[in-house]
């Protein structure tokens, strides 16, 4: 009775052992890259401001191109954020290395071939969003909260605009992260269909309330210009498109396979 206890916990200690090997290799991966980042923060904050900036400049008084701090440790937190944000994203390709070697071994030939393009089209559609909202959306939306600015005269208060460190990086990051976290749809939707969860039909037939909730998620995430708003939410509609597209692929190989086993039987 002891022997056959044994032998049924040895694997699964040696499945915790493999899984904690892998979870310190990615976090000690982290730290390490995280430290890098953290001695160019300042680089990397200003490549991250630097939108802001080419605007304030365009204005023609480089004193309106500047950021401020209220808090003696505001700085220093936001470059530890940075740093941390670059570092995650870096470390991304190790992350899903590790998870792939760690699931790898317990998967069927099939299995690893419909899961790995998956792992390697996530962070791709992630870096996708993300560079959309860098070089087009940020662009148009800090034009557009400008105009809000007032010079001032007869009797009113000027309303000028004096940016703090930490809050413009809360923002930036919350599009980068929001506009990345959306081009997964492909990625979730055809594991969806995968596992038999939603199917093209379905998708097809619901169009209309997605593109409806489409353009509600766009509203929410994005500046209330229309500009901003179509630039996230015609992508979106796009790879739910290509969702489908997809999904239609995995049924009809899903349906090849059955049909294939039944005429071995």
């Amino acid at each position: 009775m002891a022997e056959t206890l044994d032998e049924e916990k040895m694997p699964l200690l040696d499945h915790l052992i493999e899984l904690r090997k892998r979870l310190l290799l990615s976090a000690a991966g982290l730290i390490v890259i995280f430290v890098i980042c953290f001695f160019f923060a300042e680089q990397l904050y200003n490549f991250l401001a630097q939108p802001l900036a080419d605007l304030l400049l365009q204005r023609g008084d480089d004193r309106l191109a500047r950021m401020i701090f209220t808090d003696l440790t505001e700085v220093f937190f936001t470059y530890v954020k940075v740093s941390f944000f670059t570092a995650a994203f870096l470390t991304c390709p190790l992350f899903l290395t590790q998870l792939w070697l760690f699931i790898a071994p317990g998967l069927y030939k099939n299995e690893k071939m419909a899961l790995g393009p998956f792992l390697v089209a996530s962070p791709l559609l992630f870096f996708t969003g993300a560079a959309l909202v860098y070089y087009v959306i940020l662009p148009f939306a800090w034009e557009f909260f400008l105009q809000f600015e007032t010079s001032g005269g007869d009797g009113t208060v000027p309303i000028e605009l004096e940016a703090k460190v930490g809050e413009y990086l809360s923002l930036t990051m919350k599009l980068l992260f929001a506009f990345g976290l959306c081009f997964q749809l492909p990625v979730l939707m055809t594991l969806l269909a995968r596992v038999g969860l939603a199917t093209s039909e379905g998708m097809a037939a619901k169009r209309k309330y997605a593109i409806v909730g489409v353009f509600i998620v766009a509203a929410i995430f994005t500046p209330p210009d229309p500009l901003s708003q179509l630039s996230l939410a015609i992508p979106i509609v796009l790879l739910y498109e290509v969702s489908i597209i997809l999904a239609r692929m995995v049924e009809r190989k899903k349906a090849q396979r059955e049909q294939e086993i039944e005429d071995e039987l």
